[in-house]
């Protein structure tokens, strides 16, 4: 199975990889929004910042998540 379908799957099958996969496209939302700005004060770049690790928290725990069926399939 390739590592798209997987993440498909696991979208509609398991409840926090659908939360992870919705709380990162919303995070990036917020990071295009804010790269639209021309001008982006100190403040604004620490929030920016803080954005982008939760972002690629949520992207690295999917990672993790779609790792362990790979694994738990692999088997079968």
């Amino acid at each position: 199975m390739k590592e798209q379908e997987i993440v498909e799957l696991l979208k509609k099958e398991n409840e926090e990889f659908k939360r992870l996969s919705d709380e990162h496209r919303s995070l990036d939302a917020i990071i295009s929004e804010m790269d639209n700005k021309r001008y982006l004060t100190p403040e604004e770049e620490i929030e920016r910042k803080k954005i982008q690790k939760q972002k690629l928290l949520r992207k690295d725990r999917m990672a993790e998540l779609v790792r362990q069926y790979k694994k738990s399939h692999s088997a079968n």
